[in-house]
């Protein structure tokens, strides 16, 4: 059991490099807050093409199948699953539907209520069937809280498959600098967001170490029963914590030797930024695609 591997979500993915990884990571954070901000308010033809876009965009990239499927799989599965649920959901909305004038009117006219031409062809209820009741409102919340879902997730995980961590840090630290006459620690703030995408791995790496330590033992569950499995789940958790504490101060350790006492004193430039012709491509593209949701997207 590799969960480093079995579990990619998250992780930076060096090889093979993409066009997508050459992008400034300050535009790739632009397309990544466009893709979050513009399903908010947009209908659902915006949000299921914003989906179709994602998608796009990461076949595109030429990533390999193996590395495509268990970065959208689990994802997929888990907004399809969303949807599902919310679309069978009731609707909370209770109001009885009945018609504008009284029977008894057309009955005086000779003329059934089911025999005069109805105006449009609009329905409220698009499916009614045993226990599967589907109306508009829940088809509606079913596409928005999908496709949302998928959005958020997704996108965010696509820009740090392509992004190394301290490009990312570095990008937020250059786009933060006006921040800097508020007097904000902003050297500070990204220093711990880096050393926080550093530790990913290194809780991945303990969790494979504790699970495969378990598996080594060949601990039989059911003569344990319920209460010896929670005190072994636990122990095993208390474990973890030690281990995750443990490599934090060894961390802490290694920065103070090496000088990191202060933000004045020792500062490491992380990424050097430099936009070419791809990066003016994205940009353009970013204006685009704002003008668009605002033609097509209300």
């Amino acid at each position: 059991m590799d969960l480093l591997r079995s579990l990619p979500i998250g992780l930076y993915l060096e090889q093979p490099v993409t066009w997508l990884h050459r992008i400034d990571a300050r535009i790739k954070l632009g397309w990544l807050l466009c893709f979050m901000l513009t399903p908010i308010a947009a209908n659902p033809l915006w949000r299921l093409s914003i989906v179709g876009w994602l998608l796009l965009l990461t076949v595109s990239t030429r990533l390999s199948w193996r590395v495509w499927r268990k970065q959208i799989g689990l994802i997929l599965v888990f907004s399809l699953l969303l949807f599902a649920v919310t679309l069978l959901a009731p609707d909370g909305v209770s109001v009885p539907s009945q018609p504008r004038l009284p029977v008894d009117e057309f009955a005086l006219l000779g003329s059934p209520l089911s025999a005069l031409p109805q105006p449009h062809g609009y329905q409220y209820v698009l499916f009614d069937k045993g226990i599967i009741h589907v109306t508009r409102r829940s088809l509606d919340l079913a596409v928005r809280i999908g496709t949302l879902m998928f959005v958020l997730i997704y996108s965010t995980n696509l820009y740090l498959l392509t992004t190394a961590p301290e490009e990312i840090t570095a990008g937020i630290e250059s786009l933060m600098q006006p921040l800097r006459r508020f007097k904000l620690p902003v050297t500070e703030i990204v220093l711990t967001l880096t050393l926080s995408l550093r530790f990913i791995p290194l809780v991945l790496e303990e969790v494979q170490n504790l699970v495969r330590s378990v598996r080594t033992r060949a601990i039989s569950w059911k003569k344990l029963g319920f209460r010896g499995t929670m005190q072994v789940w636990v122990t095993i958790a208390e474990r973890l914590v030690d281990n995750l504490l443990v490599r934090a101060e060894q961390i802490a350790s290694a920065m103070q030797v090496r000088g990191f006492t202060s933000p004045d004193r020792h500062q490491v430039q992380w990424h050097q930024f430099r936009l070419t012709a791809l990066d003016w491509v994205a940009v353009l593209g970013i204006f685009g695609f704002i003008a668009a949701r605002i033609v097509w997207g209300w």
